[in-house]
C-alpha cells in the first residue's frame, strides 16, 4: 500500500515522525494537553509528519493539523474514571475517518492482555475494511497491553506482537523499543511492514530518550510516534526538531541534544 495517502504519512526516506496526540481520549485533562492546538502548530513547526489523535482533535483543529499526516485513532470507549475498566472497541468507522480527511486509521492490538479476545478480533475486521478503501493501517502492537508493561515488554513478546499485527493485516506498527539494537534488528528482520517506535511516558533524562530513538532507527525502525514527550516539554517546537534530525537527517544525539536546547 504505497498510494497518496501513505505517502502523506512516510517521507520518501520511508521513514515518519508522528505526534501521538490522542492520549485524552482516555485521560480526560492530560497534563500538557491544555491547548492542544497550540502543541499541534509547535509540531508543525518542528518538521512532524503526521498526527495521531482523537475524532474530536481531528474535527477541532484542522486548521493547525493543516498538512500534517492524520492518522484517526479508531479504538476506544474506556477511559481512566472507570472503576473497573473493560475491553476497548471500535468506536468509528473507516469512512468516518475519510470524512475528516485521514489519511489513515490506528488501533491497538494486545497479544497476551485480558483483552485480545477483543482487541485482535477487531483489529482483523478493520484490516480487511481498510484494505477496501485503500487507507493504511497502524496496529498498536503491546504484549499484555499496559496492563503489565514491565512484565511483559520483553524482546521476545514484543516480536510475537509485531508479527502477529502483520500476519492481521497492519500496514505499519507501532510498538516498544526492546532497549538494545541487537534484539530489536531480529524483530525489524522478521516482521514485513515498517515498525514505529512509541515515546513512552515523560522523560527525566531528555539525552537517554533521544539515545533510545537513535538506537532504534539504527536497528532499523521506520521512524517514531511520540506524545508526552513533545506536549510535556517546555518547548514542543524544540523537541519536534530534535527528532526530526535523528530520524529524516542522520543526527547525532549530540546533533539532536542541541535542537532541544536551542544552540
Amino acid at each position: 500500500m504505497k498510494g497518496h495517502r501513505w505517502h502523506h504519512i512516510f517521507r520518501p526516506d520511508g521513514r515518519t515522525v508522528i505526534l501521538a496526540l490522542d492520549h485524552a481520549g482516555m485521560f480526560g485533562m492530560a497534563a500538557g494537553l491544555d491547548a492542544p492546538g497550540e502543541v499541534i502548530r509547535q509540531a508543525r513547526r518542528g518538521g512532524a509528519d503526521a498526527i495521531l489523535t482523537t475524532y474530536g482533535t481531528a474535527a477541532r483543529f484542522a486548521d493547525e493539523i493543516g498538512d500534517l499526516g492524520l492518522i484517526l485513532r479508531m479504538d476506544g470507549g474506556v477511559s481512566s474514571l472507570a472503576q473497573e475498566r473493560g475491553p476497548l472497541r471500535l468506536l468509528y468507522s473507516v469512512a468516518d475517518a475519510l470524512r475528516l480527511g485521514a489519511d489513515g486509521v490506528a488501533c491497538m492490538g494486545w497479544p497476551g492482555s485480558r483483552f485480545e479476545g477483543e482487541t485482535l478480533p477487531y483489529l482483523a475486521r478493520l484490516a480487511a475494511r481498510c484494505a477496501a478503501w485503500n487507507v493504511p493501517l497502524l496496529a498498536e502492537m503491546l504484549p499484555g497491553g499496559f496492563e503489565a508493561p514491565g512484565e511483559q515488554w520483553t524482546p521476545e513478546n514484543i516480536g510475537h506482537a509485531c508479527r502477529i499485527g502483520a500476519e492481521m493485516g497492519a500496514d505499519f506498527i507501532k510498538t516498544a523499543y526492546t532497549g538494545d539494537r541487537e534484539s530489536f534488528r531480529r524483530i525489524v528482520e522478521r516482521v514485513p511492514v515498517p515498525l514505529v517506535v512509541l515515546g513512552g511516558g515523560a522523560a527525566t533524562d531528555t539525552r537517554a530518550f533521544l539515545t533510545a530513538i537513535h538506537d532504534a532507527l539504527a536497528a532499523g525502525a521506520a521512524g517514531v510516534a511520540v506524545g508526552r514527550n513533545i506536549y510535556r516539554h517546555p518547548s514542543p517546537e524544540r523537541m519536534t526538531a530534535a527528532i526530526v534530525a535523528l530520524v529524516h537527517e542522520g543526527a547525532t544525539v549530540a546533533e539532536a541534544y542541541s535542537e532541544v536546547e536551542g544552540r
